[in-house]
């Protein structure tokens, strides 16, 4: 009888990103009969608004206190004075969707992909134009990526 593990993640989940050595630990010792379905969680309401500077305050010293915390995790805190940082995690969200939806291999291979841009990069997985150059470096179908990836449906 299969069983099922549900992970709720989020991309651009910071924690989550501190927990990624544990969870391929924990994928490669799971026994065969557990399945894992992943839930992306959308920390962020969707807005283009950028992100009030107290936030990025309260982000930025939650970077520091996990790096701090877990070690072996990296942050590019440079992200913070390069970009234009906006609240919403769903960009990222729906990124994974759309990779998915050229196949299931994508959706861990997108995770990775944001997450590094984002955490080491510092690059804004807020931008659908960063998002698309992950896709290329996957070699998505970058038509039906960006079409997945505005569609109401995503």
């Amino acid at each position: 009888m299969k069983s099922t593990l549900y992970y709720i993640h989020d991309p651009m989940c910071s924690w989550c990103w501190a927990f990624r050595p544990v969870w391929q630990t924990v994928q490669q010792q799971l026994p065969q009969h557990i399945e894992v379905n992943y839930l992306l969680g959308g920390l962020a309401a969707d807005t283009n608004q950028p992100m009030p500077e107290t936030l990025q305050n309260t982000i930025r010293q939650t970077w520091q206190h996990i790096q701090t915390a877990v070690p072996g995790t990296e942050f590019n805190h440079e992200f913070w004075t390069t970009c234009q940082p906006r609240r919403s995690t769903y960009p990222a969200c729906r990124a994974v969707i759309a990779a998915r939806t050229q196949g299931n291999q994508y959706e861990q291979a997108m995770i990775n992909a944001i997450q590094h841009a984002y955490y080491l990069d510092a690059k804004n997985p807020s931008d659908d134009e960063v998002l698309i150059e992950l896709a290329a470096k996957l070699k998505l179908d970058l038509k039906q990526f960006q079409t997945d990836l505005n569609s109401q449906q995503t």
